[in-house]
C-alpha cells in the first residue's frame, strides 16, 4: 500500500512539474501588448506580468518568431 502510494504521488509529480514549462533547449516566443503605445512586440523571454502597461496579448507560446510575428496580425489587440 504504501509503496503504490509512493509511486502515484511521484507519477503525479513528474506530470505536474513540467505542464506549463517549455522544454529547456526549445525557443519560446510570446507576444505583448503595450497598453499606452497599443502596440504588439514579440519576446523571446517570458513577459513579466508585474510590469504597468504591458500585458500578454496572446496566452499561446510560438515556436518560432515567424509563427509569432504572423499571429500578431491576427490578433484583435495587437490590431485595435
Amino acid at each position: 500500500m504504501k509503496r503504490n502510494l509512493f509511486c502515484a504521488m511521484f507519477v503525479l509529480s513528474l506530470n505536474g512539474a513540467g505542464l506549463a514549462q517549455p522544454a529547456g533547449n526549445v525557443p519560446a516566443f510570446y507576444i505583448v501588448l503595450n497598453s499606452l503605445t497599443k502596440t504588439c512586440t514579440v519576446v523571446d523571454k517570458t513577459p513579466r506580468t508585474d510590469t504597468p502597461n504591458i500585458t500578454v496579448a496572446s496566452d499561446t507560446i510560438y515556436k518560432t518568431r515567424a509563427e509569432a510575428e504572423t499571429a500578431v496580425k491576427t490578433l484583435r489587440p495587437c490590431n485595435q
